[in-house]
């Protein structure tokens, strides 16, 4: 899978802004940003749901523009809201989809009894889908994204309202898809699920891809160890943060609606006495500290000035 120079408008807002991917065979691109950071619109472009206005893309092969057809028999699409027919049973969801791709109704029979199986569904295949839990509806989901055994997959926030074991199980499923030689590309905007699942990441906001590489690699763009502390006063932020700039090894980091700030440092143990230190003396309180390594979120936040769970904006509506 690959796009060059995508390019897409809705009125005066860029939802794609000159964005370039590339996903190699057999892995997982995750594509990570906010709401309304573009990542659905790429989805929908490279899924032929929408015609970009600029730029260029194919998928196993065909380009999108000139070989809808083509691109559509090659993928499977799991969005952001399980589309799933409730008067159904699960059964029938599945064998739909089969019947639809074209299979006879013993291969779509066939088909339909292995996934209901391999996605924990077999004890609950003869119910409507209406009495599916959330999770039990997003594995039928994805199980219908699976049912032609495309050589692509596209999962558009896969986990958006599952609970923590419902995520953990989505997250087994979609390793097991390059296991199997798929080609994945999730769009998500959970940090820990581009780093539990992504060979690489590209970094997408305000309809551009502001940094690409493996999780390590991003990283390790921020420095080796993190200093974080979260002050408790508001107005102790600048003073706090200039003395962070003294003790740390490059420029701090503040996210004032948390009052937290974040510094690389070198030797963390003893930066995080002089900083403490320091702070006892200027009478700066501190809620919270700690010293780790960089994370996801602090290369996020690094990169773009805000964290990656946002409110809804235009694309999104």
């Amino acid at each position: 899978m690959r796009a060059e120079g995508l390019v897409k408008s809705f009125g005066k807002t860029k939802a794609l802004d000159g964005v370039d991917l590339e996903i190699p065979a057999g892995t997982i691109l995750g594509l990570l940003g906010p709401n309304g950071a573009g990542k659905t619109t790429m989805v929908r472009v490279l899924t032929t749901l929408l015609r970009p206005d600029a730029g260029r893309a194919w998928v196993a092969g065909h380009e999108v523009a000139a070989e809808p057809q083509a691109v559509r028999r090659s993928i499977g699409l799991s969005g952001q809201y399980a589309a799933v027919d409730e008067n159904l049973t699960g059964y029938e969801n599945l064998y739909l989809v089969g019947r639809l791709y074209g299979f006879g109704r013993r291969k779509a029979r066939e088909r339909s009894r292995e996934l209901l199986d391999r996605f924990r569904l077999d004890e609950a295949a003869d119910r409507p889908a209406k009495g599916y839990s959330g999770g039990m509806r997003r594995r039928l989901d994805l199980a219908g994204a699976l049912v032609a055994q495309p050589p692509v997959v596209v999962l558009d926030e896969p986990t958006t309202g599952l609970d923590p074991r419902g995520r953990l199980d989505t997250w087994a499923m979609i390793s097991e898809l390059v296991t199997d030689g798929a080609t994945v590309l999730l769009t998500t905007q959970y940090l820990e699920e581009a780093d539990q699942l992504a060979d690489s990441i590209v970094v997408i906001d305000k309809g551009r891809a502001i940094a690409r590489g493996t999780a390590d690699e991003l990283k390790a763009r921020i420095g080796g160890e993190r200093l974080q502390l979260i002050v408790t006063q508001p107005e102790q932020l600048a003073r706090a943060t200039a003395i962070l700039a003294e003790v740390g090894s490059g420029p701090p980091v503040v996210d004032e609606g948390v009052r937290r700030l974040a510094v690389p440092v070198e030797g963390g143990t003893k930066a995080l006495v002089e900083a403490l230190r320091r702070f006892d003396a200027e009478g700066i309180e501190v809620q919270d500290v700690a010293s780790s390594r960089p994370t996801l979120d602090d290369v996020f936040l690094a990169l773009t000035g805000h964290a990656a769970e946002t409110s809804e904006t235009e694309e999104d509506k």
